[in-house]
């Protein structure tokens, strides 16, 4: 095999699915309205007696130029990575759909190594993803949510990275998955949890405050790093901590999905491929 046609296996696999993102058009909107409910809703409603200030002595967790901020703005972090979770799981129910109706085995049967085929299809749908959280932050410049011109180039990266993690948490769980009918439970059963068990939509501080337990589940959640790197990468900084646990997660879920759909050994051998 030739890097060449590497670059074409990579290139049709991306291709297809933006074909498939194109054709769905609901599915950009739908990943738009959760964000903007919470956004021009919960949060606009709880803007009056809620406010988020810097937490005393530790300067470390505070991105933003001032001391205190405005509820929608310290949520949109969260809101962003919703985007990416919520995508994340609508590409790998579209792999269960594939392997129901047969079209996977064409794409595992390629003589490609199957772990370059899954990053393939990682690498598409996070491409999608960066296109919808960008189309959120045009949208929330009507909130005041207008992070500085450099934050939009230095959350690139973060985008990718927390895409990757969360696409492969999904890419993991599809390899377990029998019947489409399921995903939607397993979906529900994911997403929530680690949304609101999360600095998502309140701080760690604060969750320290009320439960000790819950604080610590919260600071190894996943999903509570991807908001914070994205939170600090919107503002030119690197959270070095999220960083490290986003690419442990990440190798941790692209290991699982890739056992998964090893089809000699994974979760993959007893259904239709």
């Amino acid at each position: 095999m030739t890097i060449f046609q590497f670059y074409l296996c990579f290139k049709g696999i991306v291709f297809r699915e933006s074909l498939r993102f194109f054709y769905q058009r609901e599915r950009f909107f739908s990943a738009l309205v959760r964000p903007l409910v919470w956004l021009a809703i919960f949060a606009v409603g709880f803007r009056s007696i809620l406010g988020v200030s810097r937490p005393l002595g530790q300067p470390e967790n505070w991105p933003y130029p001032i001391s205190l901020i405005p509820y929608e703005l310290y949520i949109a972090a969260g809101l962003i990575a919703m985007i990416q979770l919520f995508n994340g799981m609508q590409s790998s129910l579209s792999m269960v759909y594939d392997r129901e109706m047969g079209s996977m085995r064409t794409l595992l049967v390629s003589p490609f190594p199957r772990f370059f085929l899954l990053i393939s299809k990682l690498v598409a749908g996070v491409s999608v993803s960066i296109l919808q959280v960008f189309a959120f932050l045009m949208i929330a410049l009507f909130w005041d949510i207008e992070p500085p011109m450099i934050g939009y180039l230095t959350v690139i990266p973060a985008l990718f990275l927390s895409g990757m993690m969360l696409g492969a948490l999904g890419m993991f769980l599809s390899s377990a998955i029998k019947q489409l009918e399921n995903f939607a439970g397993v979906m529900n059963f994911v997403i929530f949890p680690m949304f609101f068990a999360s600095s998502a939509l309140y701080p760690l501080w604060k969750i320290r405050e009320s439960s000790e337990i819950l604080f610590y589940f919260c600071s190894y959640n996943p999903f509570t790093h991807a908001v914070e790197l994205i939170r600090f990468s919107l503002y030119g900084q690197l959270n070095e901590k999220s960083l490290i646990f986003v690419f442990i997660f990440l190798l941790i879920f692209l290991m699982l999905a890739i056992y998964g759909y090893d089809p000699s050994k994974g979760f993959i051998t007893k259904k239709k491929v």
